[in-house]
């Protein structure tokens, strides 16, 4: 039975989404049909309006941090049946190719970094608007009131969840959280500096605190940010701004020899040199967890990392999510975090770009 319901679809770069009356085909065999219930903005969304993540299709319905409830499943679909209360994520995990079967990766290669998930699977779409068809996003598209998905893009979750709280654990606090958590590996007693406070750097500072780092630097020129960043577990707080010298001479001062951890969650050339020139030169690592606009190079002095730093990314906090996303909702009900304290606005559906709006403004 096709479904039809509300969408908000980007038509074009650089244009506002539009909410639209969009068809939702059934699911075929291993996709599932998902009502989103509630879905958060991130900004990956907002490169997507802009045309900086590669490889994405016009139109398009964006949205990638989605929680729901399952309306209908495909054959063979096994782990989630009609009624489940789920999480969509952006990083499948097939369990079949190399990655997945790999203890120590989080990665799939069905995931956009390696094919681009424009159309499900089998290269057709679910969505089609006023005669024409729309692509999906990352394959979960949550940005609609209604979705179709494979089925290794969700997991279950405890029906005791709130879906408007965790549908932030689906990407946003996940990844900041994992990257301090399994990343890094933070260790009791270090040193953490912290690049940007949107949603993903405080979650990071949420990581850091629970691995027992004794001080953590949030590193922000959006003073509006600091008195959270402190709530959530930051030691000390600065603006580039205040100060004459870059800002990792100013941490290695404060430090004595550079940080043990930094994280970037900015995703600028700068600040991807000045997290990594912050950690010490010999033990510092720094994760890169802020996107960089596609196609963008960093150019840095390769004696940052001769002497022994260590750089490196993470894609989703380095949880293998089918995997994970079920412990970290238990985790959340049994109140070990609160992510609940990274909402700052909850909008009705048709005001999703006044969310965008908020976004860019740095109130959220």
């Amino acid at each position: 039975q096709v479904i039809r319901c509300r969408a908000a679809v980007a038509w074009a770069v650089g244009k506002s989404l539009s909410v639209e009356e969009v068809e939702v085909a059934p699911p075929k065999a291993h996709e599932v049909r998902v009502k989103i219930v509630a879905t958060g903005i991130c900004r990956t969304d907002d490169h997507v309006l802009e045309g900086s993540f590669p490889d994405v299709e016009f139109p398009v319905i964006p949205g990638h941090e989605g929680a729901g409830i399952v309306e209908s499943i495909g054959e063979g679909v096994t782990s989630v049946k009609p009624g489940d209360k789920v999480i969509l994520f952006g990083l499948p995990q097939c369990g079949e190719c190399s990655f997945c079967l790999n203890p120590d990766s989080n990665y799939c290669v069905k995931s956009h970094l390696s094919e681009p998930q424009n159309l499900l699977p089998d290269k057709t779409s679910r969505f089609t608007c006023k005669g024409k068809q729309i692509h999906h996003f990352l394959w979960i598209s949550t940005f609609a009131e209604y979705t179709v998905v494979p089925e290794y893009t969700l997991a279950k979750i405890d029906a005791a969840a709130p879906l408007d709280k965790v549908c932030l654990l689906s990407c946003g606090f996940s990844t900041g959280y994992g990257a301090a958590i399994n990343t890094a590996q933070v260790k009791p007693g270090s040193t953490c500096a912290v690049f940007g406070l949107g949603g993903v750097g405080l979650s990071v500072v949420m990581g850091c605190k629970a691995a027992g780092a004794s001080r953590i630097i949030a590193v922000d020129i959006n003073k509006d940010k600091f008195a959270k960043a402190k709530m959530l577990g930051a030691t000390e707080c600065i603006s580039p701004r205040d100060f004459k010298q870059p800002v990792q001479q100013v941490l290695t001062e404060m430090t004595g020899h550079g940080v043990d951890y930094s994280f970037e969650v900015i995703g600028t050339a700068d600040t991807m040199i000045a997290a990594l020139a912050s950690c010490n030169m010999n033990t510092g690592v720094c994760v890169m967890i802020g996107e960089p606009p596609a196609g963008s190079t960093v150019p840095i002095d390769p004696l940052l990392l001769l002497s022994g730093r260590t750089w490196k990314g993470t894609l989703l906090g380095g949880w293998k999510m089918r995997d994970s996303i079920g412990k970290l909702v238990a985790s959340y009900l049994e109140k070990k975090f609160n992510s609940d304290l990274l909402i700052t606005h909850t909008l009705p559906f048709a005001k999703i770009n006044e969310g965008f709006e908020l976004l860019r403004a740095g109130k959220r």
